[in-house]
């Protein structure tokens, strides 16, 4: 099939699942169409199992192992899915907790991926690099998820913006974070730096170097846009920018998700208020919303489907399920440790480690890092583990994050 094809039975399969989900299940949209891509999954390799002679879920496999996850998001959607979601932040808000939101995208991370990779060595007897990208892969919060279910969750400003500002952020360090280690723990692997010196470099390199170009070609397109008011063109300037920064971060090996986040939020500021009329502004937030929906509706639809790329062996599953908990403590460290230091600073609403903890969910960003993985023996099991955590992330934590919020986050705004 070519990439035309893919993409059209994509957009078929996306519509018909979201159609059974609305009729039917009545989920969050994006949630009910992974329920259905695992359910159809399922039944069909119970059906291979029953008639083997038919072959189907091969034929299935291969077709999922072509599509090519790993680049199709890494390196095509997520900018996309990053810039619609750092477009809907208001820098004044994320001004007001970026304290948190530092610390937690920073601090937090570093945290997570130790706790995490250590207790993964333990559990496993993986070599501590390795499960250290193991730490990596699976810390990183999905913007497309969390974002998602905050929608569907009666939450504060601040907290709403800390989780939303967090998630934007740590997405872009984990993965800078999982480049560095990956350079250590396969230094054979000739598309990442090796050794401690090439590894802060990279880290440098990607990070700092995202934000800037971010930043520069943000501003670029917000100047261009205060010269016109035509809000068919200033969408399609936004598409541009999306587009072509994430790429153009990609050829200049810094971070294409740092990147698209600045931008985003450069725009999603400063342009809507000094840049678009009006029109333009409402124009711009309905087209990046329904990108958004589509892209979520298709990400979800592709993860689901994945489970045709993962070794479904007995000891993998049970090494994934025990690792959920794993995950779970890791993320609440990450959590915990920045907002009891920031505590005797400043106030926190009720919940919030709570909220914060449980609504960490993990997404197809782990499952794409865990493809991209170079070939190994630990690589099914970091595959099979990941996808384990993700499947549980997003359909239990994300059907009861909005439940725990108005739960213990009743209070108001108290930051």
């Amino acid at each position: 099939m070519n990439i035309l094809q893919i993409a059209s039975l994509l957009i078929v399969l996306a519509g018909v699942f979201g159609s059974i989900n609305y009729l039917f299940l009545k989920l969050p949209a994006a949630i009910g169409i992974l329920v259905v891509a695992l359910l159809a999954s399922m039944s069909i390799m119970a059906f291979d199992l029953a008639i083997p002679s038919w072959g189907i879920s091969d034929q299935i496999r291969h077709v999922v192992v072509g599509i090519d996850f790993s680049e199709a998001l890494l390196e095509g959607m997520l900018g996309l899915l990053l810039f619609a979601g750092a477009l809907h932040v208001k820098l004044s808000d994320l001004r007001a907790v970026w304290p948190t939101v530092l610390l937690m995208a920073t601090i937090g991370v570093g945290l997570s991926t130790a706790v995490i990779g250590f207790g993964f060595s333990w559990l496993t007897g993986m070599p501590i690099l390795v499960a250290l990208v193991f730490g990596a892969l699976i810390t990183p919060t999905d913007p497309v998820a969390v974002l998602g279910v905050l929608r569907e969750a009666n939450l504060s400003k601040s907290l709403e913006t800390q989780i939303a500002g967090e998630s934007l952020f740590n997405d872009g360090v984990g993965y800078v974070v999982f480049l560095v280690l990956v350079g250590l723990a396969f230094p054979s692997d000739l598309h990442h730096a090796s050794g401690t010196i090439g590894a802060l470099k990279l880290f440098a390199q990607e990070a700092f170097g995202g934000a800037i170009l971010g930043i520069t070609l943000g501003w670029l397109v917000f100047r261009v846009m205060r010269l016109i008011d035509d809000y068919a063109l200033e969408v399609l300037l936004t598409l541009g920018l999306a587009f072509g920064g994430y790429e153009l971060a990609i050829w200049l090996h810094v971070s294409a998700p740092i990147a698209a986040v600045c931008a985003g939020l450069l725009i999603g500021d400063i342009g809507a208020k000094h840049g678009m009329s009006a029109k333009t502004r409402e124009y711009v937030d309905a087209f990046w919303v329904l990108i958004d929906e589509i892209l979520n509706a298709v990400l979800f639809l592709l993860i689901g489907f994945e489970v045709f790329a993962v070794q479904l062996e007995q000891s993998f599953l049970i090494t994934g399920v025990m690792s959920i908990a794993l995950a779970l403590v890791g993320r609440l460290v990450a959590v915990a440790v920045p907002v009891l230091m920031l505590k005797p600073f400043r106030k926190f609403g009720p919940g919030v480690i709570q909220i914060m903890t449980w609504g960490g969910l993990k997404g197809g960003i782990s499952v794409a890092l865990a493809l991209s993985l170079p070939d190994s023996e630990w690589k099914p099991l970091i595959l099979t583990t990941t996808y384990v955590i993700v499947v549980f992330s997003i359909i239990v934590q994300g059907l009861t994050v909005a439940k725990l919020a108005n739960k213990v986050g009743r209070e108001p705004d108290l930051v």
